[in-house]
């Protein structure tokens, strides 16, 4: 292969633009195709680019010459079945999340992942948003300590995204429960940072988007490893801004982060105690502002680190498995809620 990955995207919506403008922006990649339904849409997004390959049908585009690598931005129901015809057919893939809605096409997509030599990454985004990136550095060098109790939240009005129940929207699906096309965000988001949980036991109601085939809201707690307990909280009925805001609490300090805030909120034993001013004041309460980039979704950093794992034939950072991983996690949630009861979570993928 050359120095330069050559891709194609499967989509012409908001997410999928935002991937062409990441592969346009990196010199080790090459936008050379471009796919929708909507011909209109794809060549408006071939125009915006420069684009040469423009298609309807996903398949001509994997014919497309001397195309290394796609990205599958298309709705959650369509991702098992683009997935894997691109990987039958040598294509690199990173695949938006959820990686699918069944655990059952999860596997399909690692048996033909592993049947070929092309690469599966899942595009799990959270774990390049700058905010999360920062807090999770601060944990692994031990900054705040043990962790104990880690929180995060999915809180997404979609009461004007779906529209009338009368018209088709894929979120609509009843496949396609909140807890995992949104929540997974969250989800994947604690597993990143203190492991995949062992159990989990939730709750759900339905009390604001009541013409939704799902609950609009669930909570669930799990249990991760070291004893960390953890919570998860998807709302897509709730009044409030889109946020996902997370909360880390360790035995030595706290840190609140989200993906809309250009800083993250630490709270350290110690840090008050450094200023001779503030000697009659508690130390954790003294809270201290970090700086980062505010980048919701970067992926720039996401097409950068698959576009370096092609090239130097790494392991991709979102593996298949990771993906099957947060979707297991998400459906328990899901099953428990429906159930009563709690889950056992067993991550088997061999």
């Amino acid at each position: 292969m050359s120095k330069v990955v050559n891709y194609g995207v499967i989509s012409a919506s908001g997410m999928a633009s935002s991937h062409m403008q990441a592969i346009s922006d990196n010199h080790q990649a090459r936008l050379v195709a471009v796919c929708d339904l909507n011909l209109d849409k794809a060549r408006a997004a071939a125009e915006r680019f420069s684009v040469a390959g423009v298609y309807q049908d996903y398949q001509d585009l994997l014919q497309h010459e001397g195309l290394d690598a796609v990205v599958v931005a298309t709705p959650d129901q369509q991702h098992k079945e683009m997935t894997i015809n691109a990987l039958r057919q040598g294509k690199h893939v990173l695949c938006e999340k959820p990686m699918a809605l069944t655990l059952e096409d999860c596997k399909a997509m690692i048996e033909a992942e592993r049947a070929g030599s092309a690469k599966l990454m899942i595009g799990q985004i959270c774990r390049y948003t700058p905010g999360f990136v920062a807090a999770k550095k601060l944990i692994d060098r031990g900054e705040i300590g043990e962790l104990f109790f880690v929180e995060s939240e999915y809180a997404h009005d979609y009461s004007k995204i779906v529209g009338s129940p009368t018209v088709y929207h894929w979120r609509r699906d009843p496949l396609r429960h909140p807890f995992l096309g949104g929540g997974c965000h969250a989800v994947d988001l604690l597993r990143w940072i203190a492991g995949s949980p062992k159990t989990v036991s939730a709750f759900a109601n339905r009390k604001v988007l009541k013409d939704m085939p799902t609950d609009d809201c669930t909570i669930a707690i799990y249990q991760f490893p070291n004893n960390v307990i953890g919570k998860v909280f998807v709302s897509i009925g709730c009044k409030r801004n889109y946020t996902m805001r997370s909360v880390f609490y360790g035995t030595q300090g706290t840190i609140i982060a989200d993906n809309t805030t250009p800083s993250i909120t630490v709270f350290k034993e110690g840090f008050a105690a450094q200023d001779s001013l503030m000697t009659d004041v508690s130390s954790y309460t003294v809270p201290v502002q970090l700086p980062v980039r505010l980048n919701n979704h970067n992926t720039t950093g996401e097409i950068a680190d698959f576009t370096r794992s092609i090239l130097e034939d790494t392991p991709v950072t979102t593996s298949s498995v990771e993906g099957a991983s947060t979707v297991e996690a998400c459906l328990g949630a899901v099953a428990s809620a429906a159930s009563g009861q709690p889950v056992n979570l067993s991550y088997q993928y061999d």
